[in-house]
């Protein structure tokens, strides 16, 4: 991991503390879900995530009750 530089402020060590944690937290988390998906053989890209073919969420406006029937 670069090093992490305070550029404003006066933090104590408990705040570098927990933010340091926070962010080593993150990371190791996005690093174990990237290895599970790999192992599983799970979406590596979007263009493999099933996901994407599920129709989008509807938005309320002023026609939204005419546009819902339509195809996206």
């Amino acid at each position: 991991m670069p090093p992490i530089q305070v550029l404003h402020g006066q933090p104590t060590p408990e705040e570098l503390a927990t933010v340091l944690a926070v962010v080593s937290a993150r990371a190791a988390a996005a690093q174990a879900a990237a290895e599970a998906a790999r192992r599983a053989g799970g979406p590596a890209t979007p263009w493999n995530d099933h996901a994407r073919k599920l129709r989008p969420v509807l938005r309320p406006g002023a026609a939204a009750w005419r546009t819902s029937g339509w195809a996206h």
